[in-house]
């Protein structure tokens, strides 16, 4: 069979004169397979086989998956989730077994908002952030922040720790788990910042502050947030860095594996 080839011919100057090259299909192949070898960040659809449900690796475990309702800062279900279910890689899964298995010898247990995160989820908060018209759920989750500074102020981001599949976005809940409110669209929203009894009604311990708070408040070591909401600030971060997680400095919520196995690569497969 004859060698498939692209059309078309490409001028290169290599000093002595100019030499038109023909690109073969086979040559394309080559070029993007070294190309995968240079950027190991590159990356399919397909979700790797040490991926797992926590919800069967942590049955205990509470699940709110925020992105897959109307609940969150975009006003939306987001691109990518297609199920309410975390994915996560299974080192992190079975560090976050042991930080449950804590928790519950004092009726405590791990809440989830979020796991791994697909790329084009992440595209879509780039999408919505671009979009400085659309400010339909600013005074709950950005009632401070101009919009058009989302991405200068570090809140949006063209690539997430998420998309590597060991990071978490979680918060601790009393059990029994009291009765969580339900939000519906259009509903009257509240700053993220108030006190517990003024803004949503998660049915969370108290850490100062809403989940996906575009807020200084939500910063973990932020001294003007209550005792008792540091307090409880301290008993997560405590938990999840005795288990290998490291929390994000601006969002007491955020943890990633410090060992996690994919440091490098950003997944786009979709939850499902």
């Amino acid at each position: 069979m004859p060698e498939a080839t692209i059309p078309g011919t490409l001028k290169q100057d290599y000093g002595g004169g100019f030499v038109r090259t023909r690109f073969t299909m086979a040559g394309i192949l080559a070029l993007a397979s070294i190309l995968l070898c240079i950027h190991p960040g590159w990356t399919g659809n397909t979700m790797p086989e040490n991926f797992v449900d926590l919800q069967k690796a942590i049955p205990s475990a509470v699940l709110d998956i925020r992105y897959y309702g109307d609940h969150n800062f975009l006003g939306t279900r987001v691109d990518g989730y297609q199920a309410p279910k975390c994915l996560i890689t299974a080192p992190a899964a079975e560090a976050l077994a042991k930080v449950q298995a804590e928790l519950q010898e004092f009726s405590l247990s791990l809440k989830i908002y979020d796991c791994y995160r697909p790329q084009r989820a992440v595209d879509h908060f780039v999408r919505w952030a671009e979009d400085i018209r659309d400010t339909k759920t600013k005074a709950e989750f950005y009632p401070t922040v101009d919009k058009r500074n989302l991405f200068r102020a570090g809140y949006i981001a063209e690539k997430s720790g998420h998309s590597r599949g060991s990071t978490i976005d979680l918060t601790i809940v009393p059990v029994p788990v009291p009765e969580q409110e339900q939000y519906s669209p259009g509903q009257s929203l509240h700053a993220c910042y108030l006190p517990a009894g003024e803004r949503f009604q998660d049915n969370s311990i108290d850490m100062g502050t809403g989940f996906d708070c575009f807020h200084e408040l939500s910063h973990p070591g932020n001294v003007n947030v209550g005792p008792q909401q540091r307090i409880h600030r301290l008993l997560l971060k405590t938990l999840m860095d005795k288990h290998g997680f490291r929390n994000y400095d601006r969002e007491w919520w955020h943890f990633t594996l410090r060992n996690e196995p994919y440091p490098d690569t950003y997944f786009d497969f979709p939850v499902k």
